[in-house]
């Protein structure tokens, strides 16, 4: 560390008192059947909202239609059997306006006409109170009498992890702050804290636009190669989306890593503006691996991890700059 740096320099007090291994030992123990115990109860309480947590986890699959141009579609319902969902062109969804002038003006709007016989003639009437959801381009299946209790365990494990996070977390903290100085201790809830808020940003991120372009470009590539995207096996989807959520949470702790190799004086911002060619290809890389490996995805996660890292040069050259104004200041004083 940077002796320089007054954030990362020791008061000249213990961290906390004194303990021996075995204390250590028993303590890290504790901390460990703590945290076992936590995410046991929240994986029962995952288990009892199991269904909800998997209609969370499809909500990826309906953004999907928000990356094509909306159309109106049209469904007709006899009282006994119903014939649609129809795709309709915006002129043909215009001539029916003309034939029913109450339908809604939206592009995108999903309309059902009432047909009934009246003296052996079929009359239509547009339904404002019926509405048909579009349905979803994928199924999800499981293919054996087995999977779908496999696929709730799975599903509640993930719940549990997220749920008891906030616990485990809390319970590591108080294993090891007790033995860093004050200082130390802010320094490193401060950083803790910005670590949550960039895990946060990447998994929201991914969860509302990135995970439905990805799912997206993997059934028009399918499409492109001959095979069938309607139907996926429901437990590979969701690993699949937990692994991406996850996935694109450690990447957004890429500018935590880059400050923090700045605050040890391993880099400058000089430096990091001077590889900012080799971070691009970084970015790009850690994009490939951590989702899916298409062009689309790539880009998409490179992008906001090199405008975070252009963030990192200018928050270094701030550090530096008040760096050298506090030494041009102890050398005047």
């Amino acid at each position: 560390m940077s002796d320089s740096d007054p954030e990362f320099a020791e008061e000249g007090t213990d961290g906390g008192p004194k303990k021996s291994f075995w204390e250590h030992l028993k303590d890290l123990r504790s901390v460990l059947v703590k945290s076992a115990i936590a995410i046991f109860v929240s994986l029962l309480i995952s288990l009892t909202f199991a269904p909800q947590l998997v209609v969370i986890l499809e909500y990826p699959l309906r953004r999907m239609e928000m990356f094509e141009r909306p159309a109106a579609t049209v469904t007709y319902d006899n009282g006994v059997s119903q014939r649609g969902p129809f795709t309709v062109t915006p002129e043909q969804y215009a001539a029916l306006r003309q034939q029913f002038p109450d339908l809604p003006d939206s592009p995108a709007s999903h309309v059902v006409i009432r047909e009934r016989t009246v003296d052996h003639v079929v009359r239509q009437e547009y339904d404002p109170k019926a509405r048909i959801e579009p349905a979803m381009e994928v199924r999800l299946h499981n293919f054996s009498p087995a999977e779908s209790f496999v696929l709730a365990f799975h599903v509640g494990l993930y719940g549990a992890l997220a749920l008891s996070s906030p616990f485990w977390i809390y319970y590591l903290g108080t294993f090891i702050l007790p033995a860093l100085h004050l200082r130390e201790r802010r320094l490193v809830l401060s950083w803790m804290g910005w670590s949550v808020f960039l895990f946060c940003a990447g998994v929201l991120s991914t969860y509302f636009l990135l995970l439905p372009v990805a799912l997206k470009a993997s059934m028009k590539y399918s499409e492109l190669l001959n095979f069938s995207a309607a139907d996926w096996r429901a437990d590979d989807y969701i690993h699949f989306v937990c692994k991406f959520l996850f996935g694109m949470g450690v990447g957004f702790q890429f500018p935590l890593v880059v400050l923090f190799l700045v605050k040890l004086g391993i880099v400058t911002h000089k430096q990091l503006a001077h590889y900012r060619r080799h971070v691009i290809v970084l970015t790009l890389i850690l994009g490939a691996v951590l989702t899916t490996p298409e062009v689309i995805t790539q880009i998409a996660m490179a992008v906001p991890l090199y405008l975070l890292y252009e963030v990192c040069i200018w928050i270094a050259w701030y550090w530096d700059w008040k760096k050298r104004r506090r030494e041009r200041n102890a050398t005047a004083g």
